[in-house]
């Protein structure tokens, strides 16, 4: 039940889930213009201002869900996979974000500490 309904709360609304937490220590990387650019190596989709409907992954609500991990990334080697939905980042909300708000968020911070919902996993 729990995993189903990690999948399909709304936002806003407390869940009772088991969490996996994951920290996440961003790559350095210098850009074509000498800029130090953080690296983390995943891809996110969804947030409140999304219609999930139209999700390709077939997501089935407006959280924020890991659509991407790059073999070899710092989140590869953290432990996050392709479609955990994320909680929380930095003790920060993710439930009821933007997909703008989550970008900039995981861009600011150097250490991602996340909480991750994970179907199939996330329930006892």
């Amino acid at each position: 039940m729990c995993a189903k309904m990690a999948f399909t709360h709304q936002p806003g609304t407390a869940m009772e889930c088991l969490s996996i937490p994951i920290t996440l220590t961003k790559e350095s990387a210098i850009d074509s213009d000498g800029r130090e650019l953080l690296k983390c190596g995943f891809k996110i989709g969804g947030g409140i201002d999304q219609d999930f409907r139209k999700s390709p992954q077939g997501y089935t609500d407006n959280g924020i869900y890991v659509t991407e991990v790059h073999d070899g990334s710092p989140a590869s080697r953290s432990g996050l996979r392709i479609h955990d939905k994320i909680l929380q980042c930095n003790g920060y909300d993710f439930t009821m974000v933007t997909h703008k708000k989550a970008v900039d968020y995981i861009k600011k911070h150097k250490i991602l500490n996340l909480l991750v919902a994970r179907r199939g996993v996330t329930s006892t």
